[in-house]
Formats: C-alpha cells, structure tokens, sequence
C-alpha cells in the first residue's frame, strides 16, 4: 500500500487552503514522525509514521471504561510511549498528533462538542488536552471525516471529487467530500446522518450526544437491538447477545430471523443513501466501519437501491482500507499540522 502522503502527490489537484486534495510532502518541510489516533467507542487506536506518512508501526486498547477526555488521553501517552520505545525513538522526535473523534467536532478549536458513545464527552478541548500533553501541534476532527481522508488518499475513493463515506459501526456517520473538499458544515453537524429520520425510524427526540434514530436502525447497537426483541431460543443457534457481523453471517447461512434483521437495516440504509444522494448529488458512496464493510450488508443495500431507478443512481461500494481508512487520514492531516508549524516558524 502507499503511504498516505505519497498517494497525494500522486493526484494532480488544486493546492486549495482547507482542501483534502492539497498535496502534502512531510519531508520537504522536515517532519519527522507523526502519530494518528482513531478514538472508537470500544477501541482506541494508534499508529506512528515517518515524515513520508509510512507506519511505522501501532497499538491499541479498550476504551471500554473511559468516561472522560483525561482517561483517553493517559491512554493514549501510554501508546505513544510504547510506540516510541518500539522504534527506538526519543519523544522529541514527534513533530504532531492528528485524532479523530466519534462525534460532533469543531475542527477549528479542536473542541468534542458531543459524542454518542463515550460518556462524559461535551464540549472536550481535546486538541488542548493532547498538545499539553505532548507539546506538539495536534488537529482534532470527526473520526469519520478523517476515514474519508484516508479513502481519498489511498483508498477505493482516491481521486473521487465527490463521494461520502458511510461508516457504520457502533453508530452511523457519513464524510462528505464536495468537489475535492471535506464539508463539515456550519456548526460541524454535516454528516451527522445518525440522526437522519427515514421511514421505518423512531420519531421520538433525542438529546445531543444520543443515538439517533438511523443509528438505532443501521449501527451495531441497533442492529443487535432488532436482534434481541425477535429472538427466541427455537428459531436460532445464534445467542440473544450475538453481534452485528455474527447476526448478518447467519443470514447469509440462511436463518430466517437474523434474514429479517438484514433486510430490515439494508433497506434502512438504502433510503438514507437514496435521500443523501438526491440533497448532494454524489455518485459514490463507500461503505467502511466494522459493519458496514459485512459484504451482506452492502449487496442487500444494492437490492434496494437499484430497484429504484432514480435519475441519478449512485455506485455503492466497500472501504478498501478498513480500519486502515481512519489511521491514514490522521496521519495525513498530523503531517499536514507540522508541516504548518514548520512553514509558519520558518517565515
């Protein structure tokens, strides 16, 4: 695979300020190693790269108990330590961290306005957290916007000027990429499309931070939700606390229940990317996240979609990168954040 920095130079795009289509060249300016962060709600993940955006190598634990910014950040110093320690390299070394968040970001501020699935989260300062922390420059922003770098640079959707990638897995949120540009909206909420209310969804309001109602539908909590309230010990072998992913390869084994409960997110999923694509005007759609990338739930949504012969039909396809997409776009925009640095003390 190329690096992410390298599959940029290799597109010939518009310098544009704020574009995901400026190239980027790490060792020009002189970084030397960079660390990109993708913060789950159940995971937390870590990699190092050098300054032509190659990892170096990456680490992970469970943010199954985190309920604070602090916590995740003590989390995440130890990584970085290990990481370092693994390279042989000193903490001064680091030129920046780039961290993508599953919420509401203020990519400006690198304040969390709000997660779903990590308590406590509101209002986090979180790029002041890390560079106090680390003492280089660090970018905060949506951990599916930076899964959408990630495709963009290296991955099924590389030189795309339009597309939104869908990740779903706990939850559900999309990255939009209009004309070669990241569109994070007026108040950072653009993609948030786990609130979207399509038929079939609950009507009922939420709160900021709550799962939304595609979410309860399409994400991995939801799905197991439908799961539980159809199961029944004579209809399946699958337990009653069964996974997404394990609930979709039993449908494609055939048992009708968890069949009910695939069809049921695929056509869920499909009118969200129906109306989505009628408001943008996006020809692709990439699926990524730990359950959006379940082939079962990608074919089904075809079904439906095609069966519905608009004007306009968007191509849907699977993330090429996986859990790559999310690391890649970090790595990307924590290089692209000492390279600034660099420039600005340079002037």
């Amino acid at each position: 695979m190329k690096s992410a920095i390298e599959a940029f130079e290799a597109m010939d795009q518009e310098s544009t300020t704020g574009s995901i289509s400026a190239a980027v060249n790490g060792q020009l300016h002189g970084a030397k190693y960079v660390i990109g962060a993708d913060i789950g709600g159940t995971n937390l993940r870590l990699a190092l790269a050098d300054g032509s955006g190659a990892m170096l190598g990456r680490w992970s634990a469970s943010t199954a108990s985190a309920r604070n910014a602090e916590t995740v950040v003590s989390l995440m110093r130890e990584g970085v330590d290990a990481l370092l320690a693994e390279a042989s390299l000193s903490e001064d070394s680091l030129s920046a961290i780039a961290a993508g968040a599953p919420g509401v970001t203020n990519a400006d501020s690198g304040v969390v306005i709000a997660t779903s699935y990590l308590l406590g989260w509101r209002d986090v300062p979180l790029r002041e957290l890390l560079e106090a922390e680390f003492g280089v420059p660090a970018f905060v922003d949506n951990d599916v916007n930076l899964a959408a770098i990630g495709e963009y640079a290296a991955g099924i959707a590389r030189g795309a000027r339009d597309f939104v990638f869908l990740a779903i897995g706990t939850g559900v949120g999309a990255g939009i990429v209009l004309n070669g540009q990241l569109h994070r909206g007026s108040i950072w909420m653009a993609g948030e499309i786990g609130y979207m209310l399509v038929p079939g969804t609950s009507d009922a309001p939420v709160e900021r931070g709550e799962p939304g109602a595609l979410e309860g539908m399409v994400g991995g909590e939801g799905i197991k939700g439908q799961w539980k309230s159809r199961w029944s010990a004579s209809a399946t072998t699958l337990p009653k606390e069964a996974t997404a992913t394990q609930i979709f390869d039993h449908a494609l084994e055939g048992n009708a229940v968890a069949q009910e409960v695939l069809q049921l997110a695929a056509r869920t999923l499909a009118y969200a990317i129906y109306n989505t694509s009628l408001i943008l005007n996006s020809p692709l759609f990439v699926l990524g996240g730990g359950v959006g990338i379940h082939p079962a739930l990608g074919d089904a949504a075809r079904v439906v979609l095609e069966a519905r012969r608009a004007q306009i039909q968007p191509t849907l396809v699977h993330s090429s990168l996986g859990a790559n997409a999310q690391l890649i776009g970090a790595i990307h925009l924590a290089l692209e954040a000492a390279n600034n640095k660099m420039t600005t003390a340079a002037i």
